[in-house]
């Protein structure tokens, strides 16, 4: 893997967010190199084809990896496993948007799923979040996950539609508290209970992308209710519905 000169010096990249590119089209990490080059906030640190590389010089400690899910002609869901495993912020990027392949990896740990096709736009939205925890949902993505009403949709409760509704946007289990109303522990255990629920009906949800993908297919949230990171600790937010 090639330290990346467009990077910078250290000293200027450690104040940004690094990212390593994983990629066997060198064409395709020129390109997204070129996309997050645009954002002050990102800093490619690290290029190249094979995921173990991710294990020495710059790549090691970058906070986010763009990981083609298709390298030299295999599926690198293994990978995935094994890099989330080890708490990297894995981002699949990917030509492959079948739905059952982005849950795939969003069950292998990857913490997003960006199509390939998506753009700059939705590239640099998709590594600000990742590195930030947040969700953020593509077109494709939110068009794979609608696209599907399944038989085994676990009964959520209104409260725990709604803690996982507000931790989607706030990432702070704090602040879902505070908006809620009630303790910590007990958003800790609606979104624990969403997750049992998951499990026993045969599709779970370990992480917190999976588990917003498993809400979204169902119809538990709507993806234009995740949007931009807005702190919803106030009390004056009306209480989200029930979608009909």
């Amino acid at each position: 893997m090639d330290a990346d000169p467009v990077a910078g010096g250290m000293s200027q990249a450690a104040q940004r967010i690094t990212v390593a590119i994983v990629d066997d089209h060198p064409v395709v990490v020129e390109g997204v190199r070129s996309w997050l080059a645009t954002e002050p906030r990102l800093a490619v640190v690290a290029t190249g084809d094979d995921p173990d590389l991710l294990r020495h010089g710059a790549a090691r400690t970058a906070q986010v990896i763009l990981l083609d899910l298709r390298l030299h002609g295999r599926m690198a869901l293994d990978q995935v496993a094994e890099l989330s495993a080890a708490g990297r912020r894995v981002v699949v990027y990917s030509e492959h948007t079948e739905q059952e392949t982005i849950l795939a990896a969003l069950d292998a740990g990857a913490v997003a799923f960006l199509a390939k096709h998506e753009g700059r736009e939705h590239c640099v939205r998709t590594v600000l979040a990742a590195a930030d925890d947040r969700p953020y949902v593509p077109p494709s993505l939110a068009g794979a996950f609608v696209g599907d009403r399944r038989s085994d949709r676990p009964a959520l409760s209104d409260q725990e539609r709604e803690a996982l509704l507000l931790w989607f946007q706030s990432m702070s289990k704090a602040s879902v508290a505070r908006r809620m109303r009630i303790s910590e522990h007990t958003v800790k255990q609606y979104l624990d209970r969403a997750r049992i629920k998951y499990a026993r009906a045969g599709r779970p949800a370990a992480t917190k992308a999976a588990l917003l993908a498993r809400a979204i297919e169902d119809g538990l949230v709507r993806p234009e209710e995740i949007g931009t990171y807005r702190s919803y600790a106030s009390t004056d937010r009306p209480t989200p519905q029930r979608p009909s």
